[in-house]
């Protein structure tokens, strides 16, 4: 993707480098700039800040110190659960997670909802996908997209560096024992 965006950033500017006009050709280049900025700042933690349907989402990533690595480069597809699908955990268990001493629990939680490289909903097919967390989901396609059963509620959300598909619960891994929080 950004290989794509050089080249037209770069066939941007030698269009307007052909230009007569002086004053056209620093506007485009203006505007280049501008537009790389924007993309740059469009990455899966700034699309999930400013949707406040993200907040815990935002609030949890930050605590497990998962800034960094959804700004970098990716792709990645994450499945986001909503304040709907925090708000339906256990009493407390978000409190709980959120802890410093759960720092690593709360991290395969998240990671868990990450899977490497960009898949579109239009490239979505039934079966067990590996994660970022190093266990596999089981995607479903029979009357509608789940993901380990939780739904798929809105579909390709772009970011910069990847996808973000919503979902209507918290996926917990395999390798997370709640109830010994």
């Amino acid at each position: 993707m950004k290989k794509v965006f050089a080249v037209a950033v770069a066939a941007a500017l030698t269009l307007a480098a052909c230009g007569s006009d002086d004053e056209a050709s620093e506007d485009t280049v203006a505007e280049t700039t501008v537009a790389e900025e924007v993309v740059a700042a469009d990455d899966i933690v700034a699309v999930a800040s400013s949707n406040p349907d993200f907040a815990t989402l935002v609030a949890a990533v930050s605590a497990a110190g998962l800034v960094e690595t959804l700004q970098g480069e990716g792709p990645f597809t994450v499945f986001a659960p909503t304040e709907a699908a925090f708000a339906a955990l256990p009493e407390g268990l978000l409190a709980k997670l959120l802890l410093p001493e759960n720092l690593a629990v709360l991290t395969a939680i998240l990671t868990y909802h990450v899977v490497p490289g960009k898949v579109m909903s239009t490239d979505v097919t039934a079966g067990d996908v590996a994660t970022v967390e190093g266990s596999t989901i089981a995607i479903t396609t029979d009357m509608g997209v789940k993901v380990n059963g939780a739904n798929v509620v809105t579909v390709d959300v772009a970011a910069s560096n990847g996808v973000i598909h919503v979902i209507d619960a918290v996926i917990v891994p395999p390798t997370v024992d709640l109830s010994s929080l």
